[in-house]
């Protein structure tokens, strides 16, 4: 090897590492579970911390959903049917869990695309 190739093979490792700066620095904050209750906006969680966390309603009624390991699930809730607890996790870009008699939505918004763009259960 010469001289000149020890200076591409350089040049070409730093445009790599500028390029990887440059990609993770503009990366925005990921994504996020957007909770809505009665139709509002209620609270923005992220899908990077792991927690609990419960939704209490005036009239007594309550849902209570967990995000674990980037996945968002409603582990109970007061509704007598509980079609939103016995619903799967969610964690790709724009899938919910819907509580009906209690009003409440869960949506996961992301950055990333998702490489499906339906799915049917």
């Amino acid at each position: 090897m010469k001289k000149n190739d020890f200076y591409l093979i350089g040049g070409l490792i730093f445009l790599i590492a500028v390029m990887y700066f440059f990609i993770n620095l503009s990366k925005t904050e990921g994504s996020k579970l957007i909770i809505t209750v009665d139709g509002k906006e209620h609270k923005i969680l992220p899908l990077d911390k792991d927690t609990t966390y419960t939704i209490e309603h005036e009239d007594g009624n309550f849902n209570t959903l967990e995000i674990k390991d980037g996945h968002v699930g409603m582990v109970d809730a007061s509704c007598p049917d509980k079609i939103c607890v016995k619903h799967h996790t969610i964690h790709n870009n724009n899938e919910s869990i819907t509580c009906l008699p209690n009003n409440v939505v869960l949506r996961v918004l992301s950055d990333e695309e998702s490489d499906m763009d339906a799915i049917s259960r």
